[in-house]
């Protein structure tokens, strides 16, 4: 790899580390309800929503009312997105005519976007309305990663209060979220991308004259081409802070008005991992010790930082097969990337969209060499825990936190603790929920894609390449990341349906868990360190935790990815 490439990826993962500390403070007093400085602005807006909602901010929840809450928000917001789009055709704002959405893609986009996936089985500019975009997709960018950082919130409190029933209240937690947090720092994503030219408009495409016309397939002249445009920016940028990752346009950050410099790829990706790296200090500075906010993000490094290398190894490497036909690959796997971006930028997109279940592209999953895809997917199997989405990230590594101190107690016979509170059977039967729900979706769903024919026709490729394609999507709707591996025909009913079922399985077959363990953790009292406790801020753990991850990981997918990529990079190398 060039000096170039060393210095682009580490300046991005600079700037997110050193952002860190800040907004993670930051974040933490608005939990509490102590607004700091400008952010206190905004306070009109956050008790004009509880007057309109009729919220009263200081009622608190069981974690059964605050589940409740939960998955009424879920069920609310699935039924607004299905309608918008199933009536977009009478709807305003939609200069470009489209019709209404079918119903299989309307449910799947519903669901995908009220659970924070963005799974994409249509192509934006040519099937949803100005109106669709802004009203229904748009808003539960930020309304689907604001209730994510809510439950994290409350597995919190679960941990830092003692002897009592409640856990906060989700709607409070919902609007301070996405008022304090998600609404700034979108606005000047959004106003540095139309700097650098991301459209921001409700006008129709452009018809513009082709500098070197061309013919069609049945040779008829073409000397013009519509150049779709719509508010873009501001989806853009809500897409990436919120660890969504739905494209305004088909290819995503790839299309050069969605990602048109090397700036806007700069601050996109750092605003992919941004509030999830930022969320670990949140964590340790609300339950009183920073340290263990950052000995959970060593563990997300130690595991990002490796795989990140593996990808940028394998798509520095050229392609085998290539090689017999003279083509130059002395800049690596060069195949469905933009040469804008190069591939160390690429991997590294690659990697972080990944990691950070947020699922937009800019670049091609589906020609990364075998290696450099199976980094990625790997990732997404891993249950999103290595960053992860805004919020669920985090509430998915601290369970694995939890199992890390259940096996270490069995270990040495006592009765595990963390953060001063003794994790019982409870506590470990609904973290192996959360760990084995996701996994199940993901398998289950391969196992029907590859055996029923609707699975098998939507599939481009044969052998370990096509096996590859329906596992990435069932890891990438399971574990709500939302990328696409590309070759997969996703937009029929078979797809859409059993895609969407996964989806809902591994938001809500999460989320439950980790509230049924907040509200139990919080009616536990504080049990003071002693000589047998196992200290959960020191590089031991690390190491512990950073173990249990890649074992689960490994045991749950390695048969699944021998047959696809693991299969495929041997193919290609004999």
């Amino acid at each position: 790899m060039t000096a170039n490439g060393v210095l682009q990826l580490g300046l991005a993962l600079g700037l997110v580390l050193a952002c860190v500390r800040p907004l993670g403070w930051y974040m933490a007093r608005v939990y509490a309800g102590r607004v700091p400085g400008p952010g206190q602005l905004l306070g009109p807006v956050e008790r004009a929503v509880y007057r309109l909602a009729r919220i009263d901010p200081g009622a608190e929840m069981t974690w059964q009312r605050y589940a409740g809450a939960v998955l009424a928000f879920g069920f609310v917001s699935v039924l607004a997105v299905y309608g918008v789009q199933r009536l977009q055709a009478v709807l305003p704002l939609n200069p470009e005519s489209q019709a209404a959405v079918s119903p299989d893609s309307s449910f799947n986009t519903a669901v995908s976007f009220a659970t924070n996936t963005n799974w994409q089985g249509y192509g934006g500019e040519t099937t949803m309305s100005y109106f669709t975009q802004m009203t229904a997709l748009a808003v539960q960018n930020f309304l689907s990663a604001g209730a994510g950082m809510a439950v994290l919130v409350a597995l919190v409190r679960g941990f830092a209060r003692r002897g009592v029933d409640t856990i906060g209240n989700f709607w409070v937690d919902l609007v301070r979220g996405t008022v304090y947090v998600l609404l700034p720092l979108s606005l000047v994503l959004a106003v540095t991308l139309v700097s650098q030219g991301v459209p921001q408009t409700v006008s129709a495409s452009h018809e513009v004259p082709l500098v070197e016309p061309t013919v069609d397939a049945n040779g008829n002249p073409v000397t013009t081409q519509r150049i779709a445009v719509g508010p873009a920016a501001s989806q853009v940028a809500i897409k990436q802070l919120g660890t969504n990752g739905g494209g305004f346009f088909n290819t995503n950050s790839a299309h050069p008005l969605e990602n048109p410099t090397p700036l806007s790829n700069l601050l996109q990706l750092v605003a992919i991992l941004l509030i999830p790296a930022a969320l670990c200090w949140t964590f340790g500075e609300m339950v009183g010790d920073r340290r263990q906010g950052w000995a959970i993000l060593a563990a997300m490094l130690v595991i990002f930082l490796p795989l990140l290398g593996v990808t940028v190894w394998a798509e520095l490497q050229p392609n085998p097969t290539l090689t017999p036909l003279g083509v130059d690959q002395t800049a690596g796997n060069t195949e469905g990337k933009e040469v804008r971006f190069g591939v160390p930028n690429s991997a590294l997109w690659a990697v972080a969209t990944t990691a950070a279940a947020n699922g937009s592209v800019n670049s091609m999953h589906d020609s990364y060499t075998p290696l450099g895809g199976l980094a990625p997917m790997w990732l997404m199997q891993l249950g999103e825990v290595v960053f992860g989405g805004v919020g669920s990230g985090l509430y998915g590594m601290l369970v694995f936190a939890l199992i890390t101190v259940f096996l270490a107690g069995l270990m040495v016979g006592r009765t595990p603790e963390y953060l001063g509170k003794k994790i019982g059977a409870f506590e470990v039967k609904m973290a192996s929920l959360v760990i084995i729900l996701p996994c199940a979706a993901v398998l289950i769903g391969t196992a029907l894609g590859v055996t029923v024919e609707d699975g098998k026709k939507g599939v481009a490729n044969a052998g370990p390449h096509g096996f590859s394609e329906i596992l990435y999507a069932y890891s990438s709707a399971a574990n709500n990341n939302g990328s696409a591996f590309a070759g997969l025909g996703a937009n029929a009913p078979f797809y859409n349906g059993t895609l969407g079922l996964a989806m809902l399985v591994g938001r809500f077959g999460v989320m439950l868990p980790v509230l049924a363990v907040a509200g139990s953790l919080a009616r536990k009292n504080h049990v003071p360190a002693g000589p047998g406790t196992l200290p959960t801020h020191t590089p031991l753990f690390v190491f512990l935790l950073v173990a249990v991850v890649v074992v689960v990981g490994a045991l749950s997918f390695f048969p699944a990815l021998a047959l696809g990529p693991v299969v495929e990079h041997l193919m290609m190398r004999s």
